[in-house]
């Protein structure tokens, strides 16, 4: 006698899929991204040399590893993989540059749980987190990548950690007031990315900004606002539900326009 399937029988059969693979890397990766930076910090800061500076490039050799093989593994598991691959451009980035691994810390931020009353808040609460958390990783790693390149070269001018920073800051806001400037082709070459990166992402949180900005202005008005089609039909379906009509009988959109006035009565 033959027995139904159960989900034990069936596990062994489905095999790794993306979204099982994504649930057993998630914070493997984020560990991966955060140990990164940490080591890469630790280099340009403390300007390490000898056996420190063999450990952090160990620690950062290991991290880009991981990513190699995540990468691989979901490339693999993809169906069909020309698709995924099309579509997943920014890993294979991540993999290359190994500026960008400490952007997969933004997805830890987005565990954070904000009070939210509409679909559109929780869109501009996700939004913001990555805007700001984008900014933050860009100024700090684009600040070690300009002090390790530029210090101790000829008529640099950035020669510590702070002043890296304050480059990084005023460059990514575009402002520019041209105190502290990369000399080297690498130093330059980080300059144009932290220019277009900024670009993006202070005009992602500016345009989050003025949205929520426009949210708190119209509180309180919500009756004045005009009714959509959409709204109206849901009204008119629910009226047919009580009354026990069959759906639609209540014209929604093709009736015209609703009255104003009240609905004249009938004998």
């Amino acid at each position: 006698m033959t027995h139904a399937p159960t989900a034990t029988d069936a596990a062994p059969r489905r095999g790794m899929t993306l979204e099982r693979w994504h649930d057993i890397t998630y914070w493997p990766l984020i560990v991966a991204s955060l140990l990164f930076i940490v080591a890469y910090s630790w280099q340009v800061i403390a300007d390490l040399q000898g056996t420190p500076y063999l450990i952090a490039r160990l620690v950062m050799g290991i991290t880009w590893l991981v990513f190699v093989v995540d990468y691989l593994v979901r490339l693999s598991i993809a169906k069909p993989r020309g698709v995924w691959f099309r579509h997943h451009i920014f890993d294979l980035l991540v993999v290359s540059v190994p500026a960008l691994r400490p952007l997969r810390l933004l997805r830890a931020l987005t565990l954070l749980h904000v009070l939210q009353r509409s679909a559109g808040t929780a869109l501009r609460s996700r939004i913001a987190i990555y805007g700001i958390g984008a900014a933050a990783v860009l100024i700090w790693i684009a600040a070690l990548a300009v002090l390790e390149s530029e210090r101790g070269a000829p008529g640099a001018n950035i020669e510590n950690f702070g002043d890296a920073v304050w480059w990084a800051f005023v460059t990514i806001t575009t402002v520019g007031y041209g105190d502290f400037y990369p000399v080297t082709g690498w130093g330059r070459f980080v300059a144009v990315l932290l220019m277009i990166g900024g670009v993006a992402v202070v005009g992602v949180v500016t345009a989050t900004l003025a949205s929520w900005v426009l949210e708190r202005a119209a509180q309180g008005h919500e009756d004045q606002e005009p009714a959509t089609r959409a709204q109206f039909r849901i009204i008119a379906e629910k009226i047919d539900e009580l009354r026990g009509a069959p759906p639609g009988s209540t014209p929604a959109d093709d009736e015209g326009p609703v009255p104003d006035g009240p609905t004249p009565r009938t004998s």
